[in-house]
């Protein structure tokens, strides 16, 4: 268990490296080239009830996705992180101007509230059709690295619980996260597919 903790912190900190080195405008062009990518895939495309992470500086920008969804009429669901813990709740964001009303985490991500009563929570009100999942790393294999939390994780176990079923999962990535193969253990949740700027 330490060799595997130790190998997942030393690929952290590599794939960090990598992302820092990016500029702005690479990073702008990576995400559009990603998010066009996600636009014209099937499970996207016909996917009603949708997950959407609000990106962080080093992950690819979800901005166009975001506005993407309202204006396809799908129903868009945000993350609502609990600290001090791993649990993690999908809260339904009514507009891209909605977003822009809530409050930022220490972490310099907007999340609902703490006291936000009034918002749909996904699993609770039909569940999801798709989940586009963050992360520092990922392989071809569908292995995923997080940042150590178990946010999503966790939540998956949750999905797999749901009378729906478990949504479908896209990872986007800079192509610089893409690693030969992510250490895993059995706590860690394959994906479906990554997305991110191949020669496709």
């Amino acid at each position: 268990m330490a060799a595997l903790r130790a190998a997942k912190q030393a690929l952290r900190r590599e794939v960090k490296r990598r992302v820092a080195a990016l500029s702005e405008a690479e990073k702008r062009r990576q995400s559009l080239v990603v998010s066009q990518k996600l636009f014209r895939h099937p499970k996207y495309v016909s996917s009603q009830r949708i997950a959407v992470f609000l990106s962080m500086n080093d992950e690819v920008c979800t901005q166009e996705i975001l506005r993407d969804v309202f204006k396809r009429g799908k129903t868009c669901f945000i993350p609502k992180y609990e600290t001090n813990s791993n649990h993690m709740d999908m809260l339904k964001l009514n507009s891209v101007q909605d977003m822009d009303t809530l409050p930022l985490t220490s972490w310099n991500i907007r999340q609902p509230a703490e006291d936000d009563n009034s918002r749909d929570e996904a699993l609770a009100t039909g569940g999801l059709d798709l989940i586009l999942m963050p992360g520092l790393g990922f392989d071809r294999f569908g292995k995923r690295l997080g940042r150590g939390k178990g946010f999503y994780d966790t939540f998956l176990e949750r999905c797999d619980r749901h009378p729906k079923g478990k949504p479908y999962t896209i990872a986007l990535a800079f192509k610089e996260q893409m690693c030969q193969e992510i250490p895993v253990d059995d706590n860690d949740v394959l994906i479906d597919e990554v997305l991110y700027e191949d020669d496709k």
